[in-house]
Formats: structure tokens, C-alpha cells, sequence
């Protein structure tokens, strides 16, 4: 059982772009930017307790951070992003979720 601060720890932020509003709107798949220690069976927990829906699967990848070269070499951190599948008939509405 996922306990309330693990979810809030699990779910960093949804990742708006392009590419994932596209996805939202043809295959109802919503992108988060979730925490590196995170495995799939949280973060499928973690969006079905927070958004109450019924999630059917969960894909995850590391996102590796670009290497930038100013007066010094440096590196942004790598990044965790999972896509989920909401079952047919659910929907995320972000505003919705943010006032509830």
C-alpha cells in the first residue's frame, strides 16, 4: 500500500509539451515527471489514488541530462518520465485535480 507521502514524493509534476498533449488527446496517455527511485506499480498507484482513475498500463525511461559547455563543462541531472495509459472512458483533468 503506497502511503500519502510516498505518492506526492512518487509524482514530481506532469510533463506538458507537444508530443504529450498530442498523445492526451489520440491515446489517452498523460506524461509525469516522477522521482528516480520510483517503479511503475507506485506510480501506477500513485495516479489512480490522486487523480481517481483507473490506470491500464505504465512505461518508464531515464531521461538523461544534456551536457552543457559555458565557461565551465557541466551537466543537468537525469530525469525520470512515465507514460500512462488511462483505461477507456477515464480522463485526467489537471485544473479539476488542482482545486480538489
Amino acid at each position: 500500500m503506497i502511503t500519502e507521502q510516498r505518492i506526492m514524493k512518487v509524482l514530481i509534476s506532469p510533463h506538458v509539451s507537444e508530443k504529450s498533449a498530442d498523445a492526451a488527446d489520440k491515446a489517452g496517455q498523460f506524461v509525469f515527471k516522477v522521482a528516480l527511485d520510483a517503479n511503475k506499480k507506485e506510480i501506477k498507484s500513485a495516479v489512480e489514488k490522486l487523480f481517481k482513475v483507473e490506470v491500464d498500463n505504465v512505461k518508464t525511461m531515464t531521461v538523461r541530462g544534456k551536457m552543457k559547455f559555458l565557461r565551465t563543462p557541466g551537466k543537468r541531472p537525469n530525469w525520470k518520465k512515465a507514460i500512462v495509459r488511462l483505461k477507456p472512458g477515464h480522463d485526467i483533468d489537471f485544473l479539476a485535480a488542482e482545486k480538489g
